[in-house]
């Protein structure tokens, strides 16, 4: 890239931190220390606003860059991740968002042991949300590292490595000194500023095809190298019966995942009431669902404009299409117009990934300082500030996510979170819809549908090719692939649910009726409600 590239889009890029942290600055100094305002920005936002952070939250990296990149190299099949993603809202919207807001407080937690034995069932759900959250947060750090080494020509391994440090770095600052406030703000900012940068390109996608969406899925096609397959199922998973069965297993992850993610359901505590969290699920199925629509027409465009092999030749995961999209849209490399369109969406991306481990951060460190602290604090030893604890975990978080980010630079964004997914649908969605659905549910049913989850999740990915036994794998010269999925949601999510049944029936825990009765009253009405 030019010089002019790297100027202008850095230009951005600094705006956008300097924006961010300016917010996070001023609400740093109008909050009050507590857990609420800390964890859920004291409950202050409206549903609109809400609306606009859930989408900001959710529209990351994997979305913008990793769902057009698929797109771009696999065609119809990756249409998978913007169907799965979108789907996914329904269960959201009509399963968890009112019956969360209004039986927990601050984290999935909460809501499992409203009526249950607290402690093992805080450390089993703050331990799979960590999880989730730190596999979450590693597609970010790769995305940032994607999007820094195409703008340096991908010729600088230091400046990809630094960059994701930054970016870890910043993610720290804003949970640690603006909270939940400071966090959506940057959220509502991002959104704002994605949704305005993909309908711009979308429309020029739409102008250079005259419209005309066959002859621009035509293109695509004839550019692929695959003709009329590019445009049918089968070209990523539809090889044989193991990629068929990987294709379920992704579908099954994406379309049950959300409901599992902490920190979508963390956002549910932001807003005053349940009726205020259900339309706030509204406002961002509305905003998430035209974003997914555009993606589809980003992604068959970077096919049809900049062809597969540019895309794979930049990024071999297509983590660069939309970038490499924006440029040829602007008129081509050296081009006034691409330098400028080249630049506003890399920062654009760049702001979408750093609103993105903000969120995830702080829902991660309030699992660590208000489930896991918590329960696991000796007797007897004096307690820290909770609040204190969660800043303190987002250090330790923002180090891990660092180290992993960097191990995992070369693998798909939208794919990296594909896993998460599987693992909040395996660990966290049983205990979540068993709790608040069925009546004889145990203590010991909760941490058994957690762990029963969470561990062959875990597991079958460090089995899988995704980590060994393949030239794209993260450890291509070693071989201890048993696994033959690269996604684990098929085998994983059903064991579960099974272990939460399991769990239940053997145990010799009589089911308090009274705790469930006032549970579901809550959930359904919101009677006593935090």
């Amino acid at each position: 890239m030019t010089g002019d590239h790297q100027t202008f889009a850095l230009l951005l890029f600094s705006t956008f931190v300097a924006v961010t942290l300016g917010i996070t600055t001023w609400v740093s100094r109008q909050r009050h220390g507590s857990a609420e305002e800390f964890y859920a920005g004291g409950r202050l936002f409206s549903p609109m606003e809400n609306g606009f952070a859930i989408a900001g939250d959710y529209m990351s990296a994997a979305s913008f860059l990793g769902i057009s990149g698929v797109i771009a190299l696999y065609g119809y099949d990756g249409m998978l991740y913007s169907v799965g993603f979108l789907v996914a809202w329904l269960v959201v919207l009509f399963l968890v968002a009112e019956l969360v807001r209004n039986c927990g407080r601050f984290t999935l937690a909460d809501v499992v042991a409203a009526r249950m034995s607290e402690r093992p069932v805080r450390i089993a759900a703050g331990t799979s949300s960590v999880t989730v959250s730190v596999m979450y947060l590693v597609a970010q750090m790769v995305g940032a590292g994607s999007l820094v080494a195409l703008l340096l020509g991908g010729t600088s391994e230091t400046a990809r490595t630094w960059t994701v440090i930054g970016v870890g770095a910043l993610m720290v600052i804003y949970v640690s000194l603006g909270g939940m406030r400071a966090t959506t703000w940057i959220q509502i900012v991002k959104a704002v500023l994605l949704l305005g940068g993909t309908v711009a390109l979308t429309a020029l996608v739409l102008v250079r095809f005259h419209g005309d969406l066959d002859r621009l899925l035509r293109t695509a096609a004839e550019r692929s190298g695959h003709g009329e397959a590019f445009l049918a199922p089968g070209l990523a998973y539809g090889g044989d019966w193991t990629s068929r069965f990987d294709f379920i297993s992704l579908g099954l992850a994406l379309v049950l995942g959300t409901a599992g993610l902490p920190h979508i359901l963390s956002r549910f505590y932001t807003v005053p009431t349940a009726r205020a969290a259900r339309r706030s699920v509204v406002w961002s199925i509305a905003l998430i669902g035209g974003f997914y629509l555009m993606t589809i027409v980003l992604g068959f465009g970077a096919a049809a404009l900049v062809g597969p092999d540019a895309v794979r030749a930049s990024n071999a995961a297509g983590n660069t299409a939309v970038p490499l999209l924006a440029l040829d849209l602007g008129g081509g490399a050296g081009s006034t117009g691409g330098t400028v369109l080249f630049a506003v969406v890399a920062a654009v991306a760049f702001a979408t990934i750093l609103a993105v481990v903000a969120g995830v951060t702080l829902a991660s460190s309030a699992s660590v300082a208000h489930d896991l602290y918590a329960s696991l604090r000796r007797r007897g030893a004096k307690p820290r500030s909770e609040v204190a604890v969660a800043r303190v975990a987002a250090v330790g978080i923002g180090a891990v996510a660092i180290a992993l980010g960097l191990l995992a630079r070369d693998l798909n964004v939208a794919f990296l979170v594909g896993l998460a997914f599987a693992v909040a649908a395996s660990a966290n969605l049983p205990v979540l819809l068993y709790s608040l659905f069925w009546r004889g549910f145990t203590t010991r049913g909760a941490v058994w549908a957690v762990y029963g989850g969470l561990v062959p999740a875990v597991a079958l990915v460090l089995l899988s090719p995704v980590v060994s036994g393949s030239p794209q794998s993260l450890f291509p010269g070693v071989d201890f692939q048993f696994f033959p999925l690269q996604n684990p949601g098929l085998v994983s999510i059903p064991l579960g649910f099974l272990a939460g049944w399991i769990g239940t029936v053997t145990s010799p825990e009589v089911p308090d009726a009274g705790k469930h009765a006032e549970t579901e009253v809550r959930s359904l009405t919101g009677a006593g409600a935090v």
